[in-house]
């Protein structure tokens, strides 16, 4: 058994959740599933630094933990419902044993990035999620090439105006991060990476 492996055993049984061992082989099964290559158990891993960076600032740490752990379990390329699919995926695990499950599946719908968590805890759910914006440069861009290799079904063109429609929405907000510690660690290296790929021609 891996260290990342132990790790969420030991959250989930901590947490009330039944059946650790099989519930990590399912989950890292849909993580390293075909035509993932962003979305995967290193996207995990990267959220678990964050979180253990701010952990001691971080409310009802193991809920955001769970919930960072289940966030992309479900990811079918350009489907709206990944995130609801996830949370569906979670409650179906919890099975009535793991307390507040109802409320870590609600943090799981708030990596949409669509709307202000009105949890505090979604709102470090949500800023761990997209530290990776805040990535140095080289990184940022490694990690859009991923991204874009989860998409064959768009072109290039139709690929870039939708990654340029997501990434405009996020640069208007006022805050890219909702917590002040998350946002005093990212928010200016983010915007500067934004800022950078917006500037970047179109292709053909």
């Amino acid at each position: 058994m891996n260290r990342i492996q132990t790790r969420f055993e030991s959250l989930w049984s901590r947490c009330g959740g039944g059946r650790a061992q099989d519930t990590y082989q399912e989950l890292a099964q849909y993580y390293e599933g075909p035509g993932r290559y962003y979305h995967t158990l290193y996207h995990v891993r990267r959220c678990l630094r964050d979180l253990d960076w701010g952990r001691a600032r971080i409310p009802d740490v193991d809920a955001v933990e769970l919930a960072l752990w289940c966030h992309d379990v479900i990811y079918v390329p350009g489907a709206s419902d990944n995130e609801a699919r996830s949370a569906q995926w979670f409650l179906g695990r919890a099975d009535g044993q793991i307390a507040e499950a109802d409320r870590i599946a609600a943090m799981i719908l708030d990596t949409t990035h669509m709307r202000v968590p009105s949890d505090p805890a979604g709102c470090f759910t949500v800023d761990i999620d997209l530290a990776t914006l805040g990535s140095h440069n080289a990184r940022f861009r490694r990690n859009a090439k991923l991204l874009r290799a989860e998409r064959p079904d768009l072109d290039d063109t139709a690929y870039d105006k939708a990654e340029r429609k997501y990434l405009s929405r996020l640069l208007t907000r006022p805050r890219l991060y909702h917590t002040d510690l998350f946002h005093d660690r990212y928010e200016a290296v983010a915007r500067r990476n934004l800022a950078l790929r917006l500037a970047q021609p179109a292709p053909g």
